[in-house]
């Protein structure tokens, strides 16, 4: 699993109220996008020979997001209120949903248990963002943030310490057709019995455990 898709930045944080949530008391970004936004990236995992292409559709205020993959292979929908993540494939025609053992880590979102320090203003994809240097505990990365919390640029260590980056390439703001959200149509629930298909999403590097 390529970590670095599925954690950059930090945990999402379960309740507003988790322990993580309080730990940061100074300036930070907004954490999550305010309007519901949809974002191509270029992601690119240290050590990858090339970026990959994703397509990021968020939810405003963060509860969910989905991501998908260049090739329309497959997708990942994070629901971050449920602590559930929902894999699709499209080739099999088929889904499944789990909760993470140690809670939903995304690229895309930042939260509380990290350290923010303003460091100025970029301009990425044609937006205004403010840049941050942010400190976790395992590692450091600089993000810049638009004022409305989306995330146009990364570079560092995720949750795990690996490193990676991630840039916006185009920002289109405008409603979101909720069910991108739900399980697709006429797809069948992979369930407990069933064989999973070998690492579904090689893209976004989400498999589950």
């Amino acid at each position: 699993m390529h970590s670095f898709f599925y954690g950059l930045g930090a945990a999402m944080c379960v309740t507003a109220l988790s322990a993580p949530c309080l730990a940061q008391s100074g300036p930070h970004p907004q954490l999550a996008p305010t309007r519901d936004v949809t974002v191509v990236y270029a992601v690119q995992p240290q050590g990858a020979p090339a970026p990959q292409q994703v397509t990021v559709s968020f939810a405003k205020d963060g509860d969910r997001l989905r991501i998908d993959e260049a090739n329309k292979i497959g997708a990942t929908v994070l629901d971050r209120p449920a602590q559930q993540v929902m894999l699709i494939m499209n080739k099999q025609r088929m889904y499944m949903q789990f909760s993470p053992q140690h809670g939903l880590r995304n690229p895309f979102l930042l939260d509380l248990s990290m350290h923010y320090t303003p460091a100025g203003q970029g301009n990425v994809a044609g937006l205004v963002c403010d840049k941050w240097t942010i400190a976790t505990t395992h590692g450091a990365a600089t993000a810049c943030v638009t004022q409305d919390g989306v995330i146009l640029s990364e570079f560092g260590a995720d949750a795990d310490g690996a490193q990676g980056t991630l840039t916006a390439q185009n920002v289109q703001y405008g409603p979101i057709d909720p069910t991108l959200f739900q399980p697709p149509a006429g797809y069948e629930k992979i369930t407990s019995h069933m064989p999973i298909p070998h690492n579904p999403h090689p893209a976004t590097g989400v498999t589950a455990h």
